[in-house]
């Protein structure tokens, strides 16, 4: 179980760095007033933190070390407006296998319950992956036009996903 735990200490770092490089991109969006971009992006960076604290509150429970974590600094200038969702989409991707990674370390030091937790988030990156991957395709299409971009988007945002009410309680709650 120490193996897991080291590993899900790092990934919370992980987390965290994802949902700061994720308010990095919703800032750059923000700041050529493209509120649906920024808003999905703002969004993001929350989901991302409250994955980081839901493995927290997880460590807490079960008698785990909880290493507060330094994250390195997130990428704030881009090129174009199709190069934060190429990074968020690649960050998803990476994130992915880690988590995987994560399930496996678990399995493989028999810790059911370990393996159990990091179903969730499985299934969470497969649903992040596949919408981060139609965003960019989105953006790529529209790249010239990005207020296509921002319709598409509010068009789309609706409720939350179905995955959000059965996660993983966060330290703190969900704030």
């Amino acid at each position: 179980m120490a193996r897991f735990a080291d590993a899900l200490n790092e990934q919370i770092a992980y987390e965290f760095g994802a949902s700061q490089q994720y308010v990095a991109i919703a800032v750059h969006y923000d700041g050529q007033t493209l509120p649906q971009l920024a808003a999905h992006f703002y969004r993001q960076a929350l989901e991302e933190r409250n994955h980081a604290m839901m493995m927290v509150q997880y460590l807490l429970d079960s008698g785990g070390q909880v290493v507060t974590p330094a994250v390195a600094a997130p990428e704030v200038e881009f090129p174009d407006n199709v190069a934060p969702v190429v990074l968020a989409l690649d960050q998803e991707k990476r994130v992915t296998a880690q988590i995987q990674q994560l399930a496996l370390t678990a399995r493989e030091e028999g810790d059911l319950v370990g393996e159990q937790f990091m179903h969730w988030f499985l299934q969470e990156q497969r649903e992040e992956v596949s919408s981060m991957s139609g965003l960019l395709d989105v953006v790529t299409r529209s790249r010239d036009s990005i207020v296509h971009v921002e319709e598409f988007l509010a068009r789309e945002s609706g409720g939350e996903s179905p995955l959000e009410a059965g996660a993983p309680p966060a330290a703190g709650g969900a704030l």
